[in-house]
């Protein structure tokens, strides 16, 4: 009788030994390796009501300088990189975004993409300098993401040097990020300078595939222990210098992007986003995939709302009233903390949609 009690104790010991392994192999997969893009719509709602008039005649061109994100790489088509889809909406538009676009409100518009994918900033200089001519009678609006490749490139693979830095130690990088910080004054200086009539800067800072945790080879490359401190100095720099000008402008890709990293699928870290946990990067890591582009998008679009002088300053002022109306309605629900439609940490685990949907298409 005990050999067959044995037996079964052994089978039973195996079969939950499979049993966890199975588990911890899936969960493994699931939590660490497997990256869903998704599908449909990504980022922030925009404000339809404000692209329903026209906001200026008056000659517009719009310039993009910068590296890859501006130039599109990544994108399943140029029609849906993040400059375009600002510019004019693909035919295949998500409903809710028909006309939310520049061309729509500003209808003597003219465009000039300079971004250079791979491009580090001290070629984006180099592009202002001599591509870009003097507008006399034009306004400008600049779409511009510029640093991100100081800092990846080259990927641990040569020793870190200016404007290619990865692998650096915070204080080997101070001189080329005191560098950086003296390059961008140049830049928005030469492009004000093009603008005699008066222009606007919008810049992205610099976002991070590893949701802010740090870990370089969950995106596949070498550990790198000084690079969130890097990073942040990078960023900091770029929301300094715009800060010195009431024309520049800070678009904030870096929040927008927290939870679409390397750790989407990991519900217990700080930036989870429940409503859309899916990665918005392009396989490459660095650029954004099609639904990245589309939050870049939406966030360029808002930061342009909220602080062009170009929007009719009633329409702002009514929007504004009409959201606070509305979010007063729905206390409790969802908490906007803009007429723009940003969320806060606890909204971003899992707030009511039907308030951001009422708040922006009405």
């Amino acid at each position: 009788m005990a050999e067959p009690r044995s037996s079964r104790k052994r089978l039973f010991v195996l079969l939950t030994l499979a049993l966890a392994t199975c588990l911890g192999v899936a969960g493994y997969i699931e939590f660490y390796l497997s990256r869903p893009i998704g599908e449909g719509p990504a980022g922030a709602p925009v404000n339809a009501v404000v692209f329903r008039q026209t906001w200026s005649e008056e000659p517009i061109q719009v310039i993009g300088i910068g590296d890859s994100i501006t130039a599109g790489l990544g994108a399943t088509s140029p029609d849906y990189s993040f400059f375009n889809r600002i510019i004019a909406n693909p035919s295949d538009e998500f409903a809710e975004m028909q006309g939310v676009c520049l061309s729509a409100v500003l209808p003597n518009l003219k465009v000039k993409n300079c971004a250079i994918s791979g491009s580090e900033s001290k070629t984006h200089l180099d592009v202002i300098q001599d591509r870009i001519p003097t507008y006399e009678d034009a306004r400008g609006i600049v779409l511009m993401t510029s640093g991100g490749n100081d800092l990846i490139h080259n990927y641990g693979r040569s020793p870190a040097r200016e404007c290619a830095m990865y692998s650096a130690t915070l204080a080997q990088a101070e001189p080329w990020i005191a560098n950086f910080r003296t390059r961008l004054e140049t830049m928005f200086q030469e492009i004000d300078a093009r603008f005699p009539l008066g222009c606007e800067i919008f810049i992205a800072d610099i976002y991070d595939p590893t949701d802010a945790v740090g870990d370089a080879p969950s995106i596949f490359l070498p550990a790198w222990p000084d690079g969130l401190a890097i990073h942040a100095q990078y960023n900091q720099v770029i929301r300094d210098v715009a800060s010195q000008r009431d024309n520049v402008h800070v678009v904030d890709l870096y929040t927008t992007f927290l939870g679409h990293g390397s750790h989407c699928r990991q519900f217990w870290r700080p930036h989870y986003d429940r409503r859309d946990p899916h990665y918005w990067f392009f396989s490459n890591v660095e650029d954004p995939n099609d639904r990245g582009y589309d939050a870049i998008r939406r966030v360029f679009l808002n930061t342009i709302v909220s602080t062009s002088v170009l929007v009719p300053q009633q329409m702002t002022a009514d929007q504004t009233r009409a959201g606070a109306e509305i979010a007063s309605s729905f206390a409790g629900s969802a908490s906007p903390s803009g007429a723009l439609g940003t969320f806060t940490a606890s909204d971003r685990q899992g707030g009511d949609e039907q308030v951001a949907h009422r708040l922006f298409y009405p």
